[in-house]
């Protein structure tokens, strides 16, 4: 699959099988990860791959009782945490560069992920208090986000997206980009 084709099959997908997935998928996505580009190149992200239903249970209860995420994180058999550590990256003009480079880290996951036929969702409303004591995450690190991966039990269709226009403007603000 092309990145066209992985960008465009994107979903967030909230009912998985129970299948296990192949080490060689996870390390996959984990390596497009890892490739991401960062501020000054610093690399502040760390992953979290929790498969055990235990772990993955105490990831699950960081989120609110009413968040539909809960379940996939339960049925999915693999869980991938994103924590960031903002002393290895910069703020500069008070935008904190942490967040864009973990960001852009978990997009690389997600994207790898769709093309090896996975399926994910990014989660971000949850405790980060809770989720930092169900894995042991040191202090230091920000717990940005966390998605199920596995194999999706549901299709979903495209999303409505704006136009072009509406986002991309050219030489002036408001002034339309053709």
């Amino acid at each position: 699959m092309d990145l066209m084709e992985a960008l465009q099959r994107r979903r967030s997908i909230r009912s998985y099988k129970p299948d296990p997935v192949e080490p060689e998928k996870i390390a996959l996505v984990l390596e497009a990860a890892r490739l991401a580009p960062s501020w000054k190149n610093l690399q502040c992200w760390r992953f979290m791959v929790v498969t055990r239903l235990d772990k993955r249970q105490g990831v699950a209860e960081a989120l609110p009782e009413t968040n539909p995420g809960r379940k996939a994180l339960l049925e999915a058999p693999v869980n991938i945490i994103l924590c960031a550590n903002p002393q290895e990256s910069e703020v500069w003009e008070g935008k904190d560069f942490y967040m864009l480079d973990a960001g852009l880290a978990m997009e690389h996951l997600i994207l790898a992920a769709t093309a090896q036929g996975l399926a994910t969702c990014w989660q971000g409303l949850f405790s980060e208090d809770k989720m930092r004591s169900a894995l042991g995450i040191p202090d230091n690190f920000r717990v940005i986000a966390v998605t199920p991966l596995g194999y999706p039990a549901q299709e979903k269709s495209p999303r409505p997206r704006k136009a072009l226009g509406e986002i991309a403007f050219g030489e002036h603000w408001g002034q339309a980009w053709t």
